[in-house]
């Protein structure tokens, strides 16, 4: 049993009071509220202290109490609704004996109800004057000092209503996500003709990408199954079944580790589109991020990773093998022979597994290892190799390499896009090989999905595709460094 502060026992010393009053500390509804603190804020900031003895403008306001000044029979106090924080002036004249008594039993932290006129005080500050006072919830721990609130990130993290009530910077990025992902709706329904989809998080089979799954049972079929991965193979299903324009906003699941850009549980976007393909949708994601940058925020430069970055147009456009030329000056296009290759990851101080001693593994940790990093200013990085891109349409002039890109910003990846493969006979070989990769030790390859291959073999119309980490943009757009401070709930290794 946890000790109670001595604090947390004269609350509850107040709560017993109001139930010996026959009142609920926690209150019941109040539908009564017809106004938001920044509101009232905006509405009157410009009007002159003296107007105010004219007007009989009224409000009605809830909120958490954040700051009490007591003067024996008025008192000023300040309270917090989801728009911000509005002073409140209450005198035993306005509500009387009774009302005042039952408010100085209030804390910082409770929430209250108030009616009154709206007025300004001499230093300019809008006020409203209390005419009626209800209580709604007592809270029976205090908050944090009100000048360092929570400074423990992995305080943050965990008691995330805590950070939102004391950090106006925490509670900005909880209301502006939404706001950009329905920026990002309207953006692919309306300049697309894009249908959102829901699409399963349990899967029998690990498809759709490369990672470690988190796995589970179904108890009633008896089947041991994964949670997803990736959005990937069912949004092309709908391809074949003709809905032409589809994408999904999800939860994805990789049991792998945590650091400043991953978490385990995360939100991706991935987006399909029929007849289009790699350079249809490098259009699609520059207008997505300047239609964000401009609509949502009013700006093209933000502040990320210590470095200014713009996303004006037009984004810079590269091969893997030439941005690795311009980095190391080995050419991989011209090299053919196998042994050259591992050769020059020796030399490299590049250690290969027994799965990577392949062609394009090695020209894919060659960019990990000297190019990744430098790639600062929004950058389309093209032409994977083969090998790590078993869902993806060969390009036709070098089928060692396939028509993929990824995004890159500050040196991070911020989107994965394909020109989608649709060749049956082409896919299943794919998968054959991913899952010879597996026999070898690659425990991230992907298995074999022969529905899909059938699915394919309906019939399935050209298309580009693409993936998004939300979260990672959300960094950006908000201008932080760990993928902790855009996600309400991070996941958090238990207390002891």
């Amino acid at each position: 049993m946890r000790e109670l502060t001595e604090q947390e026992l004269v609350r509850r010393g107040k709560l017993e009071n109001f139930v010996e009053k026959g009142m609920d500390p926690f209150g019941h509804s109040f539908k009564q509220r017809d106004s938001y603190s920044q509101d009232i804020k905006d509405k009157y900031a410009d009007v002159d202290h003296d107007k105010f003895e004219k007007m009989k403008d009224t409000a009605t306001v809830a909120g958490r109490i954040m700051f009490i000044r007591k003067m024996g029979k008025a008192s000023f106090f300040t309270i917090q609704d989801r728009k911000g924080t509005i002073q409140i002036y209450i005198s035993i004249n306005d509500v009387g004996e009774e009302t005042y008594n039952l408010f100085k039993t209030e804390d910082i932290g409770d929430i209250v109800g108030v009616h009154g006129k709206i007025m300004k005080t001499k230093t300019g500050e809008v006020t409203i004057k209390c005419l009626e006072f209800t209580h709604l919830s007592k809270a029976l721990r205090p908050l944090p000092e009100k000048f360092h609130g929570l400074q423990d990130k992995e305080e943050r993290y965990r008691r995330r209503y805590v950070d939102l009530i004391m950090n106006e910077d925490s509670k900005k990025v909880a209301f502006t996500r939404p706001k950009v992902i329905r920026c990002i709706q309207n953006y692919l329904e309306q300049e697309y003709n894009f249908v959102e989809v829901e699409t399963p998080i349990l899967s029998s089979l690990m498809t759709g990408s490369n990672a470690r799954p988190f796995l589970t049972h179904h108890n009633a079929q008896d089947i041991d199954m994964v949670l997803r991965i990736a959005l990937e193979l069912p949004l092309k299903r709908l391809l074949v079944g003709g809905m032409e324009a589809v994408y999904e906003i999800g939860k994805v699941f990789r049991n792998e580790g945590m650091d400043l850009k991953h978490n385990p549980e995360f939100t991706e976007m991935e987006a399909y589109l029929a007849y289009s393909d790699l350079d249809g949708m490098m259009e699609m994601t520059e207008g997505m991020f300047q239609k964000i940058a401009n609509d949502v925020f009013g700006k093209m430069e933000f502040e990320f990773q210590g470095h200014t970055i713009n996303l004006k147009g037009p984004w810079k456009r590269i091969s893997m093998t030439d941005a690795i030329k311009e980095v190391t000056g080995i050419d991989f296009k011209k090299i053919t022979d196998l042994d050259e290759c591992i050769k020059l990851a020796e030399e490299h101080n590049i250690e290969l597994l027994e799965h990577e001693k392949q062609y394009g593994h090695i020209i894919n940790l060659f960019f990990e290892e000297f190019v990744e990093d430098t790639l600062i200013q929004p950058t389309f990085l093209y032409g994977h190799p083969i090998e790590i891109s078993p869902l993806t349409k060969k390009n036709p002039e070098d089928p060692r390499f396939v028509d993929r890109f990824e995004l890159f910003i500050a040196g991070s990846e911020f989107a994965n896009a394909f020109t989608e493969l649709n060749d049956p006979i082409d896919q299943l070989e794919r998968f054959e090989a991913q899952a010879k990769e597996k026999e070898m030790g690659y425990d991230e390859a992907a298995d074999v999905d022969y529905d899909y291959v059938e699915a394919l073999e309906y019939g399935m119309p050209p298309a580009g595709g693409i993936g998004y980490g939300i979260d990672r943009m959300m960094m950006l757009f908000m201008e932080k460094d760990s993928i902790r401070d855009v996600m309400l709930f991070p996941l958090m290794k238990p207390q002891d």
